[in-house]
């Protein structure tokens, strides 16, 4: 496993968690793309689901016309479903959905959310969950795309006012508007371990 990136430096690859649709808006499929060439241009090496279908698809396809690195996690039940991409430059076949997301996470330096489906937000919450619980300190940034994560930023607070979470758990996750501000916003996030989750005991 490679060493960790050294604090406030860009990140040598990221994890992007997006949808295996195209969407309802051309939105989505155009910051897809851009994502993709703006991960070659910087030799960021994008790990990703494997897929060749969807924003995955797009995504992966803009990365490697850029000449970036691409590394697909794919449950060998999904390539056969999907047709996993035929030209990435690693493709790694597991067996569970378990298995790929924990693959993704160690190959990964940072993690970015574009719009998906519930694979997608299930990917997010695991890995701001495993955030919030001190077990990784790698940033985790929403694409927000046209507003389509807006109600995600609303639920995410409206749960820490419900008092099920610490306002800190917020500074886990940045949301991002402009792809001009990404790297430079996972850049400036914090990397270290969370504080102890407090528990209300009886």
């Amino acid at each position: 496993m490679n060493s960790p990136p050294v604090p406030g430096s860009p990140p040598r690859s990221i994890c992007v968690f997006c949808g295996a649709r195209f969407g309802n808006t051309p939105a989505a499929r155009q910051q897809a793309a851009r994502l993709g060439e703006l991960l070659a241009r910087e030799k960021v090496t994008l790990v990703y689901g494997g897929g060749g279908v969807g924003l995955m698809g797009v995504l992966a396809n803009a990365a490697l016309d850029g000449g970036g690195r691409v590394v697909g996690i794919i449950p060998r039940f999904l390539l056969e479903r999907e047709a996993g991409h035929p030209e990435l430059h690693e493709t790694v076949v597991v067996e569970t959905m378990h298995q790929r997301k924990l693959q993704m996470f160690e190959r990964s330096d940072a993690f970015v959310i574009l719009p998906g489906g519930i694979g997608t937000l299930e990917e997010f919450f695991e890995v701001l969950s495993w955030r919030t619980l001190g077990l990784h300190a790698k940033p985790i940034a929403i694409l927000d795309v046209d507003g389509y994560w807006a109600p995600l930023a609303a639920l995410l607070r409206g749960v820490v006012e419900g008092g099920f979470a610490a306002p800190s758990h917020l500074d886990h996750v940045v949301f991002v508007k402009d792809l001009r501000q990404l790297l430079p916003a996972l850049a400036a996030m914090p990397q270290v371990p969370g504080e102890e989750k407090e528990l209300d005991r009886l």
